[in-house]
């Protein structure tokens, strides 16, 4: 289905719907847990499904069950916990949450999906998110909203409220790429008018950092890095990345951890680079998420961290 197809789909049902957020009562979570079966079920299909036209007719499918599940009262309250393959991230201050994730084409590139649920006492308001990547051509730059959106599927909020003139959340989220190299990227998303913006100069530093709209790191596929919000430092710590010879240092889907590591450290609003850090306590973390589509698989999703 088309991309156009799919963003009316995602209008139609995720426009400004008057409702009131209670908890749920026994029907609403009865008729929820039933849309999320059929959420998982579909999922699974947009996966793991070996046929690219079949993962886009569920991806499809599972846009018109999502926007119907959200339409109902209350949905706010509904965790969705059991639709693991889907990256449903609730921001700290619990004012919205986004729903995030990726359709994998059969030559390894990805088309990634999303919406944002608000939370409001009045009106609830759900904004679809449509991938723009390909028709972006200077992404760190370019500031974006929700039908013009680098997709990305992430994986943490960190909510920045304090020592800035308009408050801003810091999203990290996993892009992947293609099949020789993969992305992470650092985005920033505020509320302007009621509407999310994606894009703000925050961050300080060398060329690849200083005055950028959003930070994008490119990598080899055959490797992970790690990029992590530590909250005890109010820092986001990453893998530095390197070529392994000077020869490749124009080409990303060469680079990888140099077992160093950078900082982007959190002072008076701003993200200020510091390089060569200590971390505090490194997790563990699984990077590969590319699914052959030749083959099946029975995870339907590996872990972001």
């Amino acid at each position: 289905m088309s991309r156009i197809v799919l963003l009316l789909l995602l209008v139609a049902g995720l426009g400004n719907v008057v409702l009131g957020q209670r908890p749920l009562t026994d029907t609403q979570s009865s008729r929820l847990n039933a849309y999320q079966d059929t959420l998982k079920e579909l999922a699974y299909k947009v996966i793991n499904s070996p046929d690219q036209a079949e993962r886009y007719e569920s991806n499809a499918l599972m846009v018109r069950k999502l926007v119907r599940a959200l339409q109902i009262q209350n949905s706010y309250s509904f965790d969705f916990d059991s639709l693991k393959s889907l990256s449903i991230q609730r921001s700290p201050d619990n004012a919205f949450r986004i729903f995030t994730w990726h359709v994998m084409n059969q030559n390894g590139t990805y088309r990634f999906y999303g919406a944002v649920q608000m939370k409001s006492s009045e009106q609830l308001q759900l904004h679809p998110l449509v991938d723009y990547s390909n028709n972006i051509t200077s992404p760190q730059d370019t500031l974006l909203d929700n039908n013009h959106w680098l997709g990305s599927q992430y994986y943490k909020i960190v909510p920045v409220t304090k020592n800035t003139s308009t408050p801003y959340y810091i999203l990290l989220g996993w892009k992947g790429n293609n099949v020789k190299s993969t992305k992470k990227v650092i985005e920033v998303l505020h509320f302007k008018g009621g509407k999310p913006i994606f894009g703000m100069p925050v961050f300080e530093g060398k060329a690849a950092f200083n005055g950028k709209q959003r930070i994008i790191f490119e990598y080899s596929r055959s490797t992970s890095m790690m990029l992590n919000y530590e909250p005890e430092e109010n820092r986001i710590v990453f893998d530095h990345l390197a070529a392994p010879s000077p020869e490749m240092e124009s080409n990303p889907a060469f680079f990888g951890p140099d077992l160093s590591y950078d900082a982007l450290k959190f002072a008076n609003g701003r993200w200020k680079l510091t390089e060569n850090v200590e971390l505090t306590n490194r997790e563990s973390e699984i990077d590969d998420l590319y699914i052959d589509p030749r083959k099946r698989s029975t995870d339907i999703i590996n872990k972001l961290k």
